[in-house]
């Protein structure tokens, strides 16, 4: 696929705040209409197009796109809009904005299909990508997040109970809480957290976790709880992994909330960690990486 002339790549050695250290990556930025999208490489082959959640970046997937890399792929991981190193001369969020910007970035990246990992808010947009744009998706792997055919149930509220504070986050406000027992199976070492939060310092990250709440998150929760994904259909083979220790995300809730999925989906399947909790590319990394790496293969 030929590189739109509206977009360009170029390498870039200088970041403010510092980039946390992960061997082995290359870090470029995608230009494209009014982005400026960080993004981090390793490896060489097919793709794989790993989505980070929230409040993360790039920096998620660490210690499982270097395993993946290392059989043959190719690794992208760029930073959402609002999130990590990206720039965005607008700052608004729409529902279904950063799955256009992921195309874009895809298009000046030369990609035309990848395998798609994606955790919590990545997830979401993976979701969208799958539906809208099935032919880009060679693969996905979703993390700790429903497909789109769920069936809603009163048992999943307490998986909402972050969206208050975050709908009126106020600035300054620091989301370390986030990384708490509610959802994480180990309390994350300081310096992860850290790694984690440092760029939340740059200039207007606030506003953008208002934006990206009001603008996608609540229209899409909106969706899934009136199903309209039930009314499509998901074609790319996708995996929905779950730690088990997620809180409400039980196993024997997520199969029921599941069931019936042939009359949705093309191929769908579920697994389960143990050990792991919400942020399971944390809590087990090695687990993440095989659990991907054998969907590729029979996906």
């Amino acid at each position: 696929m030929s590189t739109p002339a509206s977009s360009q790549v170029s390498m870039r050695g200088d970041w403010s705040p510092r980039l946390p250290d992960a061997a082995g990556f290359s870090h470029v930025v995608v230009d494209t209409r009014g982005l400026r999208s960080h993004v981090a490489m390793i490896g060489d082959g097919e793709p794989v197009l790993m989505l980070h959640g929230f409040p993360q970046h790039w920096w998620e997937w660490r210690r499982v796109a270097p395993a993946i890399a290392s059989r043959g792929y190719r690794v992208i991981c760029p930073d959402l809009r609002g999130s990590g190193w990206t720039d965005a001369a607008d700052r608004g969020i729409g529902r279904t904005t950063m799955a256009e910007d992921l195309r874009a970035v895809l298009d000046a990246l030369g990609v035309e299909r990848a395998h798609v990992v994606s955790h919590d808010l990545g997830a979401v947009v993976a979701g969208q990508l799958a539906y809208t744009h099935p032919d880009r998706v060679r693969t996905a792997v979703m993390l700790a997040v429903p497909p789109g055919f769920m069936t809603f149930s009163p048992k999943l509220l307490p998986a909402f109970k972050h969206m208050p504070p975050l709908l009126t986050h106020r600035d300054g406000r620091s989301l370390d809480w986030l990384f708490g027992s509610d959802y994480a199976a180990q309390p994350m070492p300081a310096d992860v957290v850290d790694g984690y939060l440092r760029v939340t310092v740059r200039p207007g990250f606030d506003a953008a976790v208002r934006e990206l709440y009001r603008g996608m998150i609540i229209p899409e929760v909106m969706r899934l709880a009136t199903g309209h994904y039930k009314r499509r259909r998901l074609r790319p083979p996708t995996l929905a992994v779950f730690g088990r220790l997620d809180g409400p995300f039980t196993e024997p809730t997520v199969r029921r909330i599941c069931r019936g999925h042939e009359r949705y989906a093309d191929r769908f399947e579920l697994a389960f960690v143990d050990g792991a909790a919400h942020f399971v590319v944390d809590d087990a990394p090695e687990e993440v990486a095989e659990l991907a790496l054998d969907w590729f293969g029979r996906g």
